[in-house]
C-alpha cells in the first residue's frame, strides 16, 4: 500500500511536470505545484480505497499477474473518474490542464505495474537470504504433505522454510535427507522451539480429537497461522462458502462451481450484449458465407446437430455447414466409415480429433475452418441461451457419457471459446482439455472469462487451427 501511494505521487508529479513544466500550450488556470500536489495527497487515500475493493491488497493476488495488471488498469480509471468528478464538483479547478489526470492516470499504471514487480524482484531476493521466510511445520502422514513439501521445499520461491513433518514415515521423504521427521505433534514442538513455528498446516484429521484441539490449541496461543486440508480433497473442490445451518449450526457449503448467484446475471447480460453487436457486425462476412456455401454444392447452409450445455440439457447447435453432403451431420466414426477409411479415424483420434486435410470438408469448408469463421452462427445460440461467449466445449453426448466428472463441466452452460481451445487447441489431449473444462467450471470469474475472450481474438488474428473436436 505504501509503495502504491508513492507510485501514485510520482504518476502525479511527473504528469505536472510533462503538461505544466515541458509543455508550452497555455493552461487552463495556473495552479502552484504545492497546491496542486497538497489536493492530490487529500484524494489519494480514496484512490487507496479503490484499491482495495478492487483486491489489490488480497495476498492471495500477489502470484497472479496478469490479473493484478488487470485490477490496476481498473483501479487507475477508476481513480480517474474519481479525480475529475472531484475536480467537476469543486469549488477551484485542481488541475492546470485537462491533460495533467489523464497523464497522471497513465503513468500510475506504468509506474504500478513496475513497481510490484520490482517488489516480487526484492521479495524473491531476501528469500534467497532467508529474510521474510515463514516457519511451517506440516502435520499428517499422507500424499498432501508429500506434495506440499514438493511445491515449498525451494524456500527462495515459496516464500516458507519447511520445519518438518509430523507423522510421516522416513522413507516417504527420503529424497530431502535434511528433513526432518518427527513422530508426534509434542516431539516436533520440543525439537523445533515453541517460538519458531509460524504457521501449520493439518493434511489429515486424526480420530483422536484430542490430538487436532493440541495442534489447534497450540496455534492459537502462539499466535501461528493454521490450516487443514480436508483427506477427500475433490470434496471441497469449487466455491466454498461459510454459512449458519438452521441458524445455529455453522456448515461448509460447497458449491459445484464459482458460477452462480449475480456472476450468472452478469455473464447473461454481458453475452446477449456482446453477442448481439458480434451479429451486427458480421452480418454481411455470414450472408457472403451463406452464399458462397450454397453455391458451392447447393446444399443446407447450417449444419445443426445436438450438443450439451448447462445440467445436461441438450440443443441444436449451428454452425456453417464445412462439410461435404454425403456426410454433414455424421459422427466421425459414422463418415469415415461411410467412405470406408479406418485409417483416417484412427489418425483422427490420435492428433486430438483432428485431420490435417480432412476429406470431409468442402473448399469453402476448409477456409472457414481454418479462419473459425464456421462458429459465427453459434452466436445465435448465444442470443437464445443455449450457449455463452466463454465456456467449456459443446460437445455431442457421446463424448462425456463415460466422463466421471461430466456434471462438473456441465455445471456451467458450454461455450463458442474456452480455456482448453486457447491452452494448446490440438497440441494437448483429449483428457487434458476436459480438465480444463472441469478447471473452468470450478474457479470462474469474470477476469477469466475476459483473458479467454482476448486470448481467442489474437489466435483468430494468428491464423491458428481451432479445436475441432467439435465433431461437425
Amino acid at each position: 500500500m505504501i509503495g502504491d501511494f508513492l507510485a501514485l505521487v510520482a504518476a502525479f508529479i511527473g504528469a505536472y511536470i510533462l503538461r505544466v513544466t515541458l509543455d508550452a500550450r497555455p493552461l487552463i488556470e495556473a495552479i502552484p505545484a504545492r497546491s496542486y500536489l497538497g489536493v492530490f495527497l487529500a484524494l489519494l487515500p480514496f484512490w487507496l480505497i479503490i484499491f482495495g475493493l478492487l483486491g489489490l491488497y488480497n495476498s492471495n493476488i500477489y502470484e497472479k499477474r496478469f490479473s493484478e495488471a488487470g485490477r490496476l488498469a481498473a483501479g487507475s480509471f477508476i481513480g480517474l473518474l474519481f479525480v475529475v468528478f472531484y475536480n467537476f464538483i469543486a469549488l477551484k479547478p485542481i488541475f492546470p490542464a485537462k491533460l495533467v489526470p489523464i497523464y497522471g492516470s497513465m503513468l500510475a499504471f506504468v509506474i504500478l505495474v513496475l513497481f510490484r514487480n520490482l517488489a516480487r524482484l526484492l521479495k524473491i531476493t531476501l528469500f534467497g537470504y532467508g529474510v521474510g521466510l515463514t516457519n511451517l511445520l506440516i502435520v499428517g502422514d499422507t500424499e498432501l504433505s508429500s506434495e506440499l513439501v514438493e511445491s515449498l521445499i525451494d524456500s527462495r520461491h515459496s516464500g516458507y522454510r519447511i520445519l518438518g513433518v509430523v507423522g510421516a514415515k522416513d522413507k516417504s521423504f527420503s529424497k530431502y535427507p535434511d528433513l526432518a521427521i518427527y513422530k508426534t505433534f509434542q516431539e516436533a514442538i520440543d525439537g523445533i522451539g515453541e517460538d519458531s513455528v509460524n504457521s501449520i498446516v493439518q493434511t489429515e484429521l486424526f480420530s483422536d480429537e484430542l490430538k487436532n484441539q493440541e495442534i489447534l490449541g497450540f496455534a492459537q496461543s502462539h499466535h501461528a497461522g493454521y490450516r487443514f486440508t480436508p483427506g477427500n480433497s475433490e470434496l471441497f473442490v469449487g466455491k466454498l462458502d461459510v454459512e449458519l445451518f438452521r441458524s445455529s449450526v455453522p456448515v461448509i457449503a460447497v458449491h459445484q462451481t464459482a458460477l452462480f448467484g449475480w456472476g450468472r446475471i452478469v455473464k447473461r447480460l454481458f453475452d446477449l450484449v456482446f453477442a448481439t453487436i458480434i451479429i451486427i457486425l458480421s452480418s454481411p462476412v455470414m450472408l457472403a458465407i451463406s452464399i458462397a456455401i450454397k453455391l458451392g454444392d447447393g446444399g443446407p447452409v447450417f449444419l445443426r446437430q445436438t450438443r450439451l450445455t448447462r445440467f445436461n440439457r441438450q440443443f441444436k447447435v449451428f454452425k456453417f455447414r464445412s462439410h461435404n453432403q454425403l456426410y454433414n451431420g455424421l459422427t466421425p466414426d459414422e463418415a469415415f466409415a461411410k467412405m470406408k477409411r479406418p485409417d483416417l479415424l484412427k489418425t483422427f483420434r490420435d492428433n486430438g480429433n483432428y485431420l490435417a486435410n480432412d476429406p470431409r470438408e468442402t473448399k469453402i469448408g476448409k477456409l472457414i475452418r481454418v479462419t473459425s469463421l464456421d462458429e459465427l452462427p453459434q452466436l445465435f445460440n448465444v442470443v437464445k441461451g443455449d450457449l455463452s461467449l466463454v465456456g467449456p466445449r459443446a460437445l455431442i453426448p457421446s463424448d462425456l457419457a463415460e466422463y466421471k466428472k461430466r456434471h462438473t463441466i456441465l455445471s456451467v452452460k458450454s461455450g463458442i471459446t474456452g480455456l482448453a481451445q486457447v491452452s494448446g487447441r490440438n497440441n494437448i489431449p483429449v483428457e487434458e482439455r476436459r480438465l480444463l473444462d472441469v478447471y473452468y467450471a470450478q474457479n470462474w470469474s469474470f477476469w477469466l472469462d475476459i483473458i479467454i475472450l482476448l486470448k481467442t481474438v489474437k489466435a483468430v488474428i494468428v491464423n491458428e487451427h481451432e479445436d475441432k473436436q467439435t465433431l461437425s
